[in-house]
């Protein structure tokens, strides 16, 4: 597609370049050192390549309806997150929840379940106490960054959850939640949705598989398995049914789901996403019913 070809050849300069320093100084087969100024000439290119690719990509999703962008809709999928991850409609009352569910991520805490095990609750403490240095929570990032990428509470036990707690109560780590939600999960996943060709129900299917997979590039994060889809069905961008890419793209979820957690309960794809689906709703308009993990939700 072009915007990916695009991207590719404005990498191929910076790729060359690293290749030749790659290579050993006496090798006959070394290619000549190019000039400082010719590299450097190199990179910027690729970079206002890239930068003009992104600059077609903003002006493309600028002139595109809203979508789950809008208020109403923003507010609504936070509303179905919460209720496949909390069993709640109230994703207000979560900005101070913390447990370990003994999932192997660690604590789980906050409005979207940032986990000590996989890096972005590292990354909401670190950007809180950046713009709020004090806090009650900035003694605890040694250990956050000790035990980040495992399971351990090493250095956080007894004292972190109180002090989440206790922080969730201020109006300022509640809008730093926020903001971390919107920049990791919500922005991306809604811009490449757009990008996608799809209207706002694939937005939502997006942005939960992006909370629940995280926004890795291995094969079961998010990345990965938009990768996996795209081998067995088009985009709407790429001239594709939305309703046949939607499909391939939840079937592909599930099977992950259950990879990573054999027996786990797929509801929140299988009696809600797919339902909506099902239903021809690609604008996810209310009123709204949907099953998740032995609960009824309903969004008037």
């Amino acid at each position: 597609m072009k915007r990916s070809g695009a991207l590719l050849l404005a990498a191929a300069p910076v790729i060359a370049t690293a290749v030749y320093f790659a290579m050993p100084t006496d090798s006959a087969d070394a290619p000549a050192a190019p000039p400082a100024a010719t590299a450097q000439a190199a990179r910027e290119d690729a970079k206002d390549r890239a930068e003009e690719e992104r600059a077609e990509d903003d002006a493309l999703i600028a002139g595109l309806p809203a979508g789950l962008a809008a208020p109403e809709k923003k507010e609504l999928a936070q509303r179905l997150v919460a209720s496949v991850q909390n069993s709640t409609l109230d994703w207000r009352s979560l900005y101070g929840s913390i447990e370990d569910h003994g999932d192997g991520q660690g604590y789980t805490a906050g409005i979207i379940g940032f986990c000590s095990g996989t890096h972005d609750l590292l990354m909401l403490v670190e950007h809180y106490s950046e713009e709020h240095p004090g806090n009650g929570l900035e003694r605890y990032l040694p250990a956050l960054r000790e035990v980040d990428g495992t399971d351990s509470h090493e250095g956080l036990d007894p004292g972190f959850t109180a002090a989440w707690r206790a922080e969730a109560e201020l109006p300022e780590f509640r809008r730093a939640q926020e903001e971390m939600r919107d920049r990791l999960y919500f922005e991306p996943a809604v811009r490449l949705a757009k990008l996608d060709g799809l209207d706002t129900l694939g937005q939502f299917v997006y942005y939960d598989a992006m909370v629940f997979h995280g926004p890795d590039t291995d094969p079961e994060g998010f990345y990965g398995l938009r990768e996996r889809v795209m081998e067995k069905a088009r985009t709407p961008a790429r001239g594709g049914s939305e309703k046949a890419y939607l499909d391939a793209f939840l079937d592909v979820r599930r099977e992950a789901m259950l990879t990573k957690r054999p027996g786990s309960d797929t509801s929140r794809v299988d009696t809600a996403q797919r339902r909506f689906l099902e239903a021809g709703n690609l604008k996810l308009d209310t009123p709204l019913v949907w099953r998740a993990y032995g609960g009824t939700f309903r969004v008037p």
